[in-house]
């Protein structure tokens, strides 16, 4: 059976694929709704559409519902949906060929609409009156349209579908008003009187009928001609359209129709005349708000467009997409049509079978279905494209395959997108449904078994080409180099040019030409290799790694110009070594040897040339590639392996990669160079043709490069790989896997001394930090002889320094050479392995001057900037004879013997003497805050000790040990009083700094006794002895034998003050009794001070302190009490008058009665009360204390004074004069009735 055969429908009938808004007549509006096939995902927009159609004018919100946005990919069915859509709400009546009649909600019956309830939706809503006006945006919009486009359109389909003028708004709008006043007609009939003409058919030349259409006015609304003329002319002038204006109109009209009717404003590809102008987007968006308003919901809009508006404009930033997606979000109701809806309707409407050939069918894929899945396959280089599934899918599809839905709308977008066509594709070309049937139709006279290779597209495609691009194909299909093969995979890489689905890899072309089930793949493939061959010859293809690709007569020209491009050999070099280093190595410099966790650098080569400049590297690899002139000759696999074995011993040894020779590779990279600098060269051409091209040779480069990198890695993989002479066999698995491979074998063999770090520190710095800074270098363990101690390693490094002859080794080159070949020691390893011999005594570290310490040689060594300035030299040995002797001083310094070995004794030796200079420090601060003997024995001492401990030089310092050994054992003697003076003399020396401090005050009656004397004497001796020490122990026997004495005296001076006091005491005693007033109170108070002096005599041990005692403080004291007690008297005296003036007087007292003393008589005595309370008779005192007389204080040194200047008395003469003076002055005393008191 023959292919044309096999379909319910003829295949060569008239079909109308491209559904046109304006196209009405009547073989098309009957075909569209015969042959309109309602999917399940268009079975849903009906519902969902007239769900919100039917919304009842009484809603509130139906006036948000009227804007219905219907969107689609190109071919998706858009257009011939929203015209069945304007079918169903007009409710028109088609006529088929015979003359039949049917209204078009007859043709939706449940055979295309299944669902009952939009069935019943779809009938309701053809019951209510509606005006449906489709048409196409862009051919109804005008040049003239400058200054509101959309609403100029809406307005003029407004206008036509009323009859009035639809190129001339404001002749419209009179017509408009003369049919509301119902004179259109009139106006009419006048109009063909005065000019003879149709109204309608001159109407758009109105200028030149302008005096009979004023006459026309005149006549239909009853105006004089001056009226009519000026009424005219304002019209034009005076007319102005806004959104509110034209939605009133269209409220207008509804109303004069009747309340329910609606208006159906159905607009194709409306996105795409909009594109990304806001200002178009915002009035269209405005346009729908108001008509729904004003309307209330009689007005409704149905617009279309693109779903990937990127297609149809080029790429929209970011902000005009999202304004875009906002107008389409103002939609109430949003269809968006999918592929595969337009997959369903060319299934339904072009490949529906006849029951006979679906059988038919059904055999064969039984028969074959197993190999047809398997030559419809295609490679991995894109997505995953649909294939034959089962026996219904291949029936359903045949004679095509269902990638081809996918693949083929594919390129009509991308064709679209990429420019290869006109600016805007809404009208007239072909559709998915067209492409589909003139394919069919290029294989409907084979029989069962063909299939549709993908070249047959080209024809639908075909019209609608940029000349350019035809012209290609066309001259191609001239050309005598080229068979009709040839032609049809030149026309297959162009559909598949841009699209990402399939790419132009040869596996992917030999499925897209197969043109029957069991044609043989490897036959294709064979004559695809000389196709592409002669394609690429004739440069109307290139290739970019796999994939081929069409150029059209431009692209050409470019690319002729691209391959005569001259590149020099340096240039294919240095890209080589970049994509080889740069970026399958991932730039790696460094190897990272896993035993010893150290970085060695890695000298990267390709044919000899370095990429690293005059870097001196650890190891060496070098890429040899059939760049190399001498590939062919030495390096090639028919050459063998001699020429790469003796190439890997060159430069001590070195990594050799050998690249295969793949020629393919190497003319791919020789055009990604071409490429890149035609373009670097030619990029500000000025021709934007030219200019696009190179863009898309730039991304086109960009792909071969990733395409280069890919197949390298494979390259690099596969590579023969040698190293020493020996032909490695070495991991596959990565690149940088079998890079430390080879550097691994490398190192270990070059490397040779590498071995002798047999133990490696993990953290060598702070080790490094804790051997130089220790207080106690034995506690470490360091033990340089055992196998943690790395001995192989150590002896080298000290052979390396003794080979200087004891001159001072720069440490920087020492690094160096233990870091290079044959050793590859880690600098911090080699580091350690000095500071491990600087901390035995075998070497020193300096600078300009002496050994440094071991911190500051640390901060040097850890600072990689400063180790230039850091010298190294061996540590001279001390003699044997020298050592025992310094040894063997130990026992008489410090009472022990020190060890045996150098740096052992030496170390024994700074303790000590470290202990020493603690001690003496200690020492040294006691002397400071206190009299303590000693302090010129520990300075000097101190400063010695201390001048010992600066010579860091273990040879040094015994030499100074050895030669000063008597001075330091008379140190250590002084040494050792010292320690014993402040361990364990300490508190006797204080004893005797307590007992001359108690005894000084006495002293002059002590010395008085010999024995005393001769005690204080020594102990004086003692106190005042630098070195004491030996004399101490007599100390003890000479205080008890000065305290015995002291104690003497002190308590005989005791003794005689004591019966000094009881005299006084008995002196006040007897005035007490004398004056008259004693009480036992009054007598404790006095004499309670001279008691009290008693016992501070007691306790005193100075001897001048019981005289003072004795003497002035008891002579104060005892006038103190006199004092006191004469106010006594003279107080009670005083009392004792005022009580007896008082009685004498009847209970008044005499105010001018004198106080005793003063002519009245004393009367009574003591502090009580002076009177008595009224009516009281006071008791008369047992007896009557009388005034005493005034005390006159005498001093005789006063008087000695006045007559005589001197000190002392001489002559009698002076003698007689003072006794006559001290004698004139006590008898005036008692002549004045006054007691004398001598001072």
């Amino acid at each position: 059976m023959r292919i044309q055969n096999l379909f319910q429908k003829p295949l060569s009938r008239p079909i109308n694929g491209v559904v046109k808004a304006d196209q009405k007549d009547r073989e098309t509006v009957y075909q569209e709704l015969d042959e309109y096939v309602v999917t399940n995902e268009l079975e849903k927009h009906f519902r969902a559409f007239f769900e919100s159609y039917a919304t009842p004018l009484s809603d509130p919100s139906i006036a948000n519902r009227v804007g219905v946005w219907i969107s689609g990919f190109f071919g998706s069915g858009k257009s011939h949906f929203l015209k069945a859509l304007s079918y169903l709400l007009a409710n028109i009546e088609a006529e088929d060929e015979a003359g039949n009649h049917r209204r078009a909600a007859e043709f939706f019956d449940e055979h295309k609409l299944h669902d009952p309830m939009i069935r019943a939706d779809v009938t309701k809503a053809v019951q209510q009156p509606a005006d449906v006006i489709l048409f196409n945006i862009d051919s109804k919009a005008s040049s003239n349209d400058g200054g509101n486009p959309i609403l100029n359109v809406f307005l003029r389909v407004f206008n036509e579908y009323q009859g009035f003028s639809g190129d001339h708004p404001h002749i419209a709008h009179m017509e408009r008003h003369l049919a509301q006043r119902g004179v259109l007609e009139r106006f009419k009939t006048a109009f063909q009187e005065a000019s003879g003409m149709v109204w309608e058919e001159e109407r758009d030349g109105f200028q030149f009928y302008q005096d009979d259409i004023e006459q026309a006015i005149s006549q239909a609304l009853d105006l004089s001609p001056e009226a009519a003329h000026k009424w005219f002319e304002d019209s034009e002038e005076t007319f102005s359209v806004s959104v509110e204006n034209f939605c009133r109109w269209v409220k207008e009209y509804l109303d004069a129709k009747s309340p329910t009717q609606r208006i159906v404003f159905m607009v194709d590809e409306v996105g795409q005349f909009i594109g990304s102008n806001t200002r178009l987007m915002l009035t269209l968006q405005t346009l729908t708000e108001n008509l729904g308003t004003i309307c209330g919901g009689r007005a409704w809009i149905v617009v279309t467009s693109q779903a990937d508006m990127d297609a149809v404009l080029g790429e929209m930033t970011a902000a005009k997409a999202n304004d875009f997606s906002k107008i389409a979000g103002r939609f109430k109701t949003r269809l968006s049509l999918s592929s595969s809806n337009s997959d369903e309707v060319i299934r339904k409407r072009l490949l529906a079978k006849t029951p006979e050939a679906s059988g038919e069918l059904a055999q064969v894929f039984d028969a074959k279905g197993a190999v047809l899945r398997n030559q419809l396959t295609f490679d991995r280089s894109g997505p995953t494209l649909k294939n034959v599934d089962d026996v219904e899918s291949f029936v359903a599809n045949y004679p095509f395959v269902p990638y081809h839905f996918q693949l083929v709308q594919k390129v009509f977008e991308e064709i679209r997108k990429v420019g290869a066509t006109g600016a805007h594709l809404a009208y007239g070309e072909r559709s998915m449904l067209d492409a589909f049937q003139m394919a069919a139709k290029a294989v409907g006279n084979q029989e069962i078994g063909a299939l549709v290779p993908m070249h047959s597209f080209y024809r639908a495609v075909e019209g609608f080409l940029d000349t350019a691009v035809k012209r290609t194909i066309d001259q191609a299909s001239e050309n005598v180099a080229l068979d009709d093969f040839d032609v049809e995979i030149l026309r297959t890489l162009f559909m598949i040019r841009y699209v990402d689905l399939v790419k132009g890899t040869l596996d992917n072309l030999v499925t897209l030409s197969i043109t029957r089930i069991d044609d043989d793949r490897l036959a294709i493939r064979e004559r695809l290799e000389g196709t592409l061959l002669r394609l690429e010859k004739e440069s109307l293809v290139t290739r970019n790694g796999e994939e081929y690709l069409f150029l059209t007569n431009e692209e050409r020209d470019i690319t002729r110009k691209i391959k005569a491009t001259e590149i020099t050999s340096s240039d294919e070099n240095k890209l080589l070594a970049e994509m080889i280093y740069k970026d399958r190595l991932r730039d790696r410099n460094k190897y990272r040897y896993p035993l010893n966790k150290t970085d060695y650098t890695i000298g990267r080569y390709l044919d000899g040339h370095t990429i690293d400049g005059r870097f001196q590297s650890q190891l060496r690899v070098e890429v040899v590639s059939p760049l190399d002139i001498d590939y062919v000759q030495s390096y090639s696999v028919q050459n063998g392996e001699a020429g790469c074995i003796h190439r890997s011993n060159e430069n001590q040894g070195q990594v050799l990669i050998r690249l295969g020779d793949n020629k393919a590779f190497f003319d791919d990279l020789r055009t990604c160079l071409k490429t890149e600098k035609y373009i670097r060269l030619n990029a500000a051409s000025g021709d934007s043709s030219v200019e696009r091209i190179l863009a898309d040779r730039g991304r086109e480069n960009q792909v071969r490069r990733k395409h280069l990198l890919v197949r390298l890695e494979d390259m690099l993989l596969d590579a023969d790989v040698y190293a020493l002479g020996q032909k490695l066999d070495i991991n596959r698995s990565s690149l940088n896997t079998r890079l430390d491979d080879a550097c691994q074998y490398l190192l270990e063999n070059t490397y040779s001394k590498l071995g002798y770090l047999q133990v490696l520190n993990p953290d060598p710095m702070r080790e490094l930090l804790a051997v130089m800074t220790a207080d106690d270098v034995g506690q470490l363990g360091i033990e340089l002889d055992g196998e943690e101690g790395n001995p192989q390693a150590v002896r080298e490094v000290e052979q390396y320094i003794g080979l200087h002859g004891g001159e001072p080794v720069p440490l920087n080159p020492l690094l160096e050479r233990f870091n290079n070949r044959p050793f590859g020691w880690p600098v911090e390893e080699t580091l350690l392995i000095l500071g491990r011999l600087y901390a035995v005594g075998r070497l020193t570290f300096h600078t300009a001057g002496p050994a440094l310490p071991g911190k500051e040689a640390f901060e040097l060594l850890n600072n990689s900037r400063r180790r230039s300035e850091v010298r190294l030299q061996k540590k001279r040995q001390t003699d044997d004879a020298v050592l025992r002797q310094v040894r063997n001083l130990t026992k008489d310094l410090f009472t022990k013997l020190g060890p045996s070995s150098e740096t052992e004794l030496y170390a024994f030796y700074i303790d000590q003497f470290s202990a020493w200079k603690k001690d003496l420090e200690a020492y040294r601060s006691k002397t400071e805050v206190g009299r303590f003997p000693g302090r010129a024995a520990i300075d000097s001492t101190l400063k010695e000790v201390e001048r010992l401990l600066r010579i860091d030089d273990s040879f040094d310092f015994f030499k100074a040990v050895a030669d000063q050994q008597e001075d330091l054992l008379d140190l250590e003697e002084e040494y050792r009083d010292l320690h014993e003076f402040f361990t364990k003399q300490l508190t006797t020396w204080k004893q005797l700094d307590q007992a001359l401090t108690r005894f000084a005050p006495n002293r002059p009656a002590l010395e008085k006794a010999p024995e005393a004397k001769a005690a204080l004497a020594e102990l004086d001796r003692i106190y005042a002895s630098e070195a004491p020490y030996a004399m101490l122990q007599k100390v003890a026997g000479l205080i008890q034998t000065v305290d015995e004495t002291n104690t003497q005296l002190l308590e005989q001076k005791r003794e005689h003050a004591i019966g000094r006091i009881d005299q006084r005491i008995a002196k006040v005693s007897a005035e007490i009794v004398k004056s008259g007033i004693g009480t036992p109170e009054l007598s404790n108070r006095l004499l309670r001070p001279l008691q009290m002096l008693k016992q501070e005599i007691e306790t005193a041990a100075s001897i001048a302190q019981i005289y003072m005692l004795q003497g002035d403080t008891a002579n104060d004291r005892e006038q103190e009490s006199l004092d006191e007690l004469h106010r006594e008297q003279e107080a009670e005296a005083e009392r004792q008058r005022i009580a007896r003036e008082k009685a004498d007087n009847g209970g008044k007292p005499d105010r001018d009665a004198k106080p005793a003393g003063e002519g009245g008589s004393p009367q009574g005595g003591g502090n009580g009360d002076t009177g008595t309370a009224p009516g009281e008779v006071r008791e008369p005192a047992p007896s009557r204390v009388a005034a005493p007389k005034p005390v006159a204080n005498v001093s005789v040194s006063q008087v000695l004074s006045r007559t005589h200047e001197g000190v002392y008395l001489e002559s009698q003469q002076e003698v007689d004069a003072f006794l006559d003076a001290l004698k004139r002055e006590l008898d005036d005393a008692i002549q004045a009735s006054k007691r004398i008191r001598l001072r």
